[in-house]
Order: structure tokens, then sequence, then C-alpha cells
């Protein structure tokens, strides 16, 4: 298959479906079909595409419409004979899908690693008009579709994330830096998704009354400031770190003691399952995917959503008893093992990709 992977995300931003893409790209690549991943130029996916050896192009779209782009894709697809174009942003199936539809031949997926879409007009046009199928993770975002009514059976596949379990991972030393502290580590963008609010909320309450905690986080984000002067409010300066942007956060994850997703709503939370793969304990917000992916008071420990009472509670519920983390990052890697590694994904993929190309033929 020739299989183009479009993503016109910002050209600083990254996070996990970028992460997904590269993987997926990368996976299809090793099983010997032709991938290249688009982007903006310059941009971090396009620079870690690069470092995994996946051939990338610039593809730029700004907007929902671009006729001049919409002709250059169209060009594009035809001259490299593109079979499958799988795309991540709304506007990308807006422009690229039309332009699929022109060069005639292309299967158009979108891949919705969340809720990307609600009931309105252009979400319906788009999605049923220039695109053959949704690839999703979780079921509770197909469940979530299926209730407006618009899909035909089958059009909205769930595939679960995978991941490369690392072999080998040097930990960060966080013991130099902060001795004697059990370290509680979570990373993403630092948007008001993420929930870092409710976590830097969560710690104010369990440093009221212990002094061994220190929260780290990775990521960068519009609500930097805020969150810094939140904590500085709060007086959590050397309680809780802003560590910036990470493309690498398995040394993180296997450094810490505890990894926490404080998230207000997700898909299939990659860093969750990364932190698995590393054994490490899971305390988790009740998000889509989450227990899909993890296992209550097995894997780790899944809170509700926008609660800083329930995730110092989690916590403080566990981070003192070695013996339970332990148990919870053994069972968390066991997990990740069987259900979500790479080579799993990439066999779904792959055969739902031959399963696209083949309706389309037929409608020919």
């Amino acid at each position: 298959m020739n299989i183009l992977f479009l993503n016109s995300i910002g050209r600083n931003k990254f996070g996990g479906g970028e992460k997904w893409m590269v993987n997926a790209a990368k996976s299809l690549l090793d099983k010997g079909h032709c991938v290249t991943l688009a982007s903006r130029k310059s941009s971090r996916i396009l620079n870690y595409s690069r470092e995994k050896g996946v051939p990338t192009t610039v593809i730029e779209i700004h907007s929902d419409f671009s006729p001049l782009q919409t002709m250059k894709i169209a060009r594009y697809l035809r001259e490299k004979r593109i079979d499958v174009l799988i795309c991540n942003l709304n506007k990308d199936i807006r422009v690229a899908g039309l332009a699929a539809r022109i060069a005639g031949n292309t299967v158009v997926i979108a891949r919705h690693g969340m809720l990307l879409c609600s009931k309105k007009w252009k979400h319906k046009v788009s999605l049923t008009k220039l695109c053959d199928g949704i690839i999703t993770n979780s079921n509770t975002i197909k469940k979530a579709y299926a209730a407006y009514g618009w899909f035909p059976q089958g059009f909205v596949k769930v595939i679960y994330n995978g991941i490369v379990i690392p072999e080998q991972v040097e930990p960060v030393d966080f013991t130099s830096r902060f001795p004697g502290k059990k370290i509680i580590y979570s990373a993403g963008r630092l948007s008001e998704q993420k929930g870092f609010t409710y976590l830097i909320d969560a710690a104010a309450i369990l440093c009221k009354t212990r002094n061994d905690l220190v929260f780290v986080i990775s990521g960068e984000g519009k609500l930097e400031h805020e969150l810094k002067n939140r904590v500085q409010s709060l007086g959590l300066e050397q309680s809780f770190i802003f560590e910036g942007f990470a493309a690498d956060i398995y040394p993180y994850l296997k450094g810490s003691d505890l990894f926490v997703l404080a998230s207000l709503f997700e898909g299939m939370p990659n860093v969750v399952m990364e932190a698995m793969a590393v054994e490490k304990p899971v305390v988790a917000t009740d998000v889509n995917g989450a227990r899909e992916l993890m296992l209550d008071d097995v894997t780790g420990l899944i809170v509700p959503p926008s609660n800083p009472e329930a995730l110092a509670r989690a916590i403080g519920s566990i981070i003192d008893n070695p013996m339970r983390l332990a148990s919870f990052g053994q069972a968390g890697r066991e997990r990740v093992a069987e259900h979500f590694t790479i080579q799993k994904m990439a066999e779904l993929l792959e055969m739902h990709l031959f399963e696209k190309i083949g309706e389309k033929q037929a409608e020919r």
C-alpha cells in the first residue's frame, strides 16, 4: 500500500495523537508498505518522524477551505498513487478529503484519538461525504458517534493504541535533586483539558500534612504562566516542578514513584499506557478509554475528573505502600504486553486498511 499520514497540527504542538501517527506510520513502513507523513514545515511531528526513520513531506493546511491546497494535494495523491490517506484534524478531512475525491481512488480515513466531532452540520457533511471511515481508540467514542445516527455499520472502527515497550530505560535521577522525596509524575500539554489545575490543588491538599512529596510535570502550553502562578500562590514552589517539554518521557516515568493523569477528557491516553509499560502504577481520572486501558485497583486507581480531593485521596492511599505500588506496576506492564503492543495495533490497522481499499475498489 501507498499510505499518506496527514497532520496539520501547529508546528510546536506534539502530543499523544502525533506520537500515534508516527508509531503507526513506522510500523506500517516496517511491514513493507510505502509510507509518508505530512505536516507543516519545521514542525515537531516532522522532526520526530525523521528521527524514527519515517519519510516526510511538507503539506500546509491552515483553514477549513483552501482551493489551492486542495488542488495541490489532489495532484500529489495522483502522482504518488496514494491508496490511503489518514487525516488527523477535521480541517485535514475538509481540505485533503476533498482532494482525494478529486483524485478519485484514494481511501480517506479520519483518525480520532478523542471525540472530535459534535452534532454540527459541517462535521456531518465532511465525515460522511469526504471520508470513508473513522479509526478511533476507544469504544466510548464509537458509542458516542453511533448515537449521532450518521454513520453506517462498520464506518467507525476501534483499534487500540499500541506502543513499543522499551527494553531498557535509564531513569532520571530524582534522588540527587530531591533527596528523601517521593516523586509523583505527570506529562501533557499545559492546557485545560489535561486538568493540571486540579492536580495542583490535590498537591496542596497533600502538602498540608506532609513534606515528602514532589510533583514533577513534563509539558508546555498556553496555561503555563497561569499554572505557575497558581503554584506560587499556594506556596508549592518547592513541591510542584515544571520541567518543560520532553520528547521522551520514559526516563522520567522510570525515575518516579507514581504517575498521575488528571485529564478532563481523553481518547485512549497514550501516556498512561507508557507509564504502565515501564511498570509504573497509575492514578487516572475516569475519562474516555481509561477503563479500557486500566483495570481499577489492579493496575492503578481510577478517580472522578475535576475532583482534587479524590486525586489527593488516591495518591495518599498508595504512595506509602511500596508493595501495592509494585503490584500495580507489574500488572500494568503485563496488560500492555498482552493488549497494547505496536505489533498488535499494526496488524489490525493493516488489515483494516486492506479492507477499506477492497470496499473502494468494489464501488468502482
